[in-house]
């Protein structure tokens, strides 16, 4: 179990750090991005018109930024608890069956974690198959990991609130 806490939060490190740059990059190529254009538009600057032409990727790479730090932001905030809940059990039930439900709700998370990652492979194979590219020639399902790779984050991060609240519940430890 220590392990497992272990990787948990070495994960939660690296996406926290993931989540901070690619944070600065999509802020800083919108900013290149407005920037130009009102050069141009306002200043009718041609050169800036130029520049815009040579990044033309930045807004397609900004917008699968998106994708990216929703994912691991969601693992983030699920890792710490604070993903969005909607539990009306908790109100309804007695203080001392919530131990359960939490490691019911938490196995019920993994189980559908682990059919989204399963989906979204199922997914990526059929992207792959197309063999569309994107930004500078990639592979456009290169971009698209991050959607059963950010599955997976949830699958484990769920997983171990269930093992942990579990045995914390079948210790009699709150």
């Amino acid at each position: 179990m220590n392990m497992l806490k272990r990787i948990d939060h070495l994960l939660a490190r690296i996406e926290g750090w993931l989540i901070v740059l690619m944070l600065w990059l999509m802020v800083l190529l919108t900013f290149v991005q407005v920037g130009l254009r009102s050069l141009y538009t306002y200043g009718h600057f041609q050169w800036a018109n130029a520049m815009l032409g040579q990044i033309d990727w930045a807004g397609p790479l900004a917008r699968l930024l998106v994708l990216w730090l929703t994912f691991l932001g969601a693992s983030l905030l699920t890792r710490d608890g604070k993903h969005i809940n909607i539990d009306i059990f908790s109100s309804i039930l007695p203080p001392r069956w919530l131990p359960a439900r939490q490691v019911l709700l938490a196995s019920v998370c993994t189980v559908i974690s682990a059919i989204m990652v399963k989906v979204c492979v199922d997914y990526l194979r059929m992207e792959m198959a197309f063999e569309e590219t994107t930004l500078f020639n990639i592979p456009a399902w290169l971009g698209q990991v991050i959607l059963p790779a950010g599955f997976a984050l949830l699958c484990f991060h769920f997983l171990i609130k269930a093992l942990c609240k579990g045995i914390r519940m079948i210790r009699g430890v709150p």
